[in-house]
């Protein structure tokens, strides 16, 4: 199963995209719609027309992954677009929400804590 690590950035592409698209359609978009750089290491998400697909780039040290879900039944709880928004930052916390095919904004989830045991 896919994790997104925590210190990984995550941006959803808001809105559908084409599926038939691979790593090159991808970091296009990624790089002439978003205006960002498509080889950092972070993760960029796009869902399908249908909302059952979801593709992941993520680039690591010398290559692109592609990572890709299908649902056999359901959809994914997928943003809209925005005119002024094509990405939306979210945390790796929230694409796992995401993938298990829960809301991105969970109520009732534990909230996230740092502890300290000395002042350093």
């Amino acid at each position: 199963m896919f994790s997104a690590s925590n210190q990984l950035n995550v941006t959803l592409v808001c809105g559908s995209t084409d599926m038939r698209k691979a790593i090159d359609g991808l970091s296009n978009i990624v790089a002439y719609e978003l205006l960002q750089e498509p080889c950092s290491e972070q993760l960029f998400v796009f869902c399908g027309r249908r909302r059952d697909r979801l593709k992941i780039l993520q680039w690591v040290n010398n290559g692109f992954w592609l990572h890709y879900k299908r649902l056999e039944k359901g959809t994914f709880h997928w943003p809209g677009i925005d005119d002024k928004q094509l990405g939306l930052i979210i945390s790796a916390r929230q694409l796992n929400w995401l993938l298990e095919g829960l809301p991105l904004q969970q109520d009732h989830a534990h909230p996230h804590l740092r502890y300290r045991y000395h002042d350093c």
